[in-house]
């Protein structure tokens, strides 16, 4: 089913309507590559025209994570990413400390042991998120990151992820 029949019938089981926001949110959503945060979708949305409030976009994100369009990464920093999942399927992230970049990657192996815990523990398992959180190959030379990173210090608040580390363009990995 096209994503725009998926959203539209998601919101009718909701009782709620398929709006011109609504619309052009899904319409850019799914023109993006790689990760997101509001701050991107915002601007995107205004260059092409379209006048979108941030609170229309923070309650309609929100809706497009429960009908599977698309999913939240949370981050260290406190901030939400967001990928498409329209022909993707299940996979995690490694979480770059510094400059914000985001790595996906699937393991069999981690997925075979998490099953395991659960059915060792009697554990229903519906779902789960998996981030490894450290420093990519460009930050991890650095050695003020670590040294940071030793003492406790919040380094994801240094990010520069807010500036534009892990954003639509940045690197999401393989």
């Amino acid at each position: 089913m096209p994503a725009i029949e998926r959203f539209a019938k998601y919101l009718s089981e909701n009782r709620l309507k398929m709006t011109r926001e609504r619309r052009a949110i899904l319409a850019d959503v799914l023109s993006v590559r790689g990760h997101f945060d509001v701050d991107d979708l915002l601007a995107r949305l205004r260059r092409s025209g379209h006048h979108v409030s941030r609170a229309t976009l923070y309650r309609t994100l929100p809706r497009l994570v429960e009908s599977g369009l698309i999913h939240k990464v949370e981050m260290v920093d406190g901030q939400a990413r967001y990928e498409l999942m329209i022909g993707r399927h299940h996979h995690d992230h490694m979480v770059c400390l510094r400059c914000g970049t985001i790595l996906e990657f699937e393991s069999p192996e981690v997925e075979r042991i998490q099953e395991d815990v659960c059915r060792r523990k009697k554990f229903v398992m519906t779902g789960h998120t998996h981030q490894i959180r450290g420093y990519c190959v460009s930050c991890a030379g650095d050695d003020r990151a670590r040294a940071l990173d030793s003492r406790g210090s919040n380094v994801a608040g240094r990010s520069r992820a807010g500036a534009g580390g892990a954003r639509a363009g940045g690197r999401t990995g393989p």
